[in-house]
């Protein structure tokens, strides 16, 4: 029943149903969308990515950040897991079965196994599970910072670089302009425009997604332009669903057992999981656009980032609920033997 609930809960949400419609717009009308179109996207999407981070920053509390700052285990193991135990896993499926998969697509796998941990549902799902919120909060913006410098870097590594790969140092200066500045822009003018945003803060969530749905389309628009999917098949978007499918479950395996082996509290468990595991669809659509540029096969490249964010939210919002559960069990349990040496 709780599979149902969540499932219901995924098909009647605007952004995820966004995603599709997105797609099937880009489908029925993709030049108005492709590079050199109507909207003229190469521009509409950089204004938007600003926004996006500009607001990202204003929202960013530093108090609750700083409380987070001293369980150094934690976030070594969180930020080793999101920047290099999954590219590992990526590294040994490319050994195993790189052969069998599109090029296009192995490298979509790796764009999201170098992007950072996503920061809503991250903590949003900690704090539903009774875990260390301050340090979902801490190890989650950390890990968005540290994504403008590394996802690039790791990037560069798989497709190269200069002439036929990625020049790094103007894609590191592309997103410190189009990411960090605006989020340090919004750091300093958060003393004075944190009350306004909070008031609307359900609004400004509203354009956050909104501007994700308008790169998703753009990216799609171009791939679809360029005949990518045509040249594809259904064989693909097979292989993206059962690729994240298997990921997400290897790595809430792994992580969970590597907390336990740590012998973190419950409260550091639920953290780390959750924080560990998570993929960030609002930075990885941005960046993509920045990293790989006007690329044909964008749409393929972002494919599986679009699916494993949805199972991750299915997946992990019923570990919350089994999380929290066994608190409330827990704290129940207490009760009864406080009473009964009383």
């Amino acid at each position: 029943m709780h599979v149902f609930r969540h499932l219901k809960r995924l098909a009647t949400d605007w952004f995820l149903c966004g995603m599709l419609l997105a797609t099937l717009l880009a489908y029925l009308f993709p030049r108005f969308g492709a590079s050199g179109g109507a909207m003229h996207a190469e521009w509409v999407v950089n204004i938007g990515i600003f926004v996006v981070f500009f607001l990202h920053g204003v929202n960013l509390s530093g108090e609750q950040i700083r409380h987070g700052l001293k369980n150094v285990r934690l976030h070594l193991m969180v930020q080793g897991f999101t920047f290099g135990v999954f590219p590992l896993i990526w590294l040994l499926a490319s050994v195993a079965i790189g052969n069998h998969v599109p090029s296009l697509l192995m490298l979509g796998f790796f764009y999201l196994c170098a992007l950072p941990s996503t920061i809503s549902s991250s903590v949003a799902l900690t704090g539903s599970a009774g875990g260390n919120v301050p340090a979902a909060i801490l190890n989650a913006s950390l890990s968005s910072v540290l994504g403008v410098f590394l996802t690039p870097l790791l990037v560069s590594f798989v497709v190269g670089r200069g002439a036929g790969g990625i020049d790094l140092g103007s894609t590191l200066i592309d997103l410190c302009l189009m990411l960090l500045l605006p989020l340090v822009l919004g750091q300093f003018l958060r003393r004075w425009l944190a009350g306004f945003f909070g008031r609307y803060k359900r609004y400004t969530s509203v354009i956050d997604k909104l501007v994700i749905l308008l790169l998703v389309y753009a990216a799609f628009c171009n791939s679809m332009v360029s005949g990518i999917w045509q040249q594809q098949g259904n064989g693909v978007l097979f292989s993206a669903v059962l690729g994240s499918a298997v990921l997400l479950a290897v790595i809430l395996w792994s992580t969970t057992r590597t907390a336990r082996a740590l012998q973190f509290n419950s409260a550091d468990e639920v953290a780390a999981v959750f924080c560990a595991s998570k993929k960030s669809l609002a930075a990885g659509v941005p960046m993509a656009a920045l990293i790989f540029g006007n690329h044909p096969g964008l749409g393929l490249i972002l494919l599986p980032i679009m699916i494993y964010h949805p199972l991750q939210l299915i997946v992990c919002s019923i570990l919350a609920e089994r999380y929290a559960s066994r608190r409330r069990t827990q704290a129940t349990g207490q009760d009864k033997a406080l009473l009964n040496a009383r």
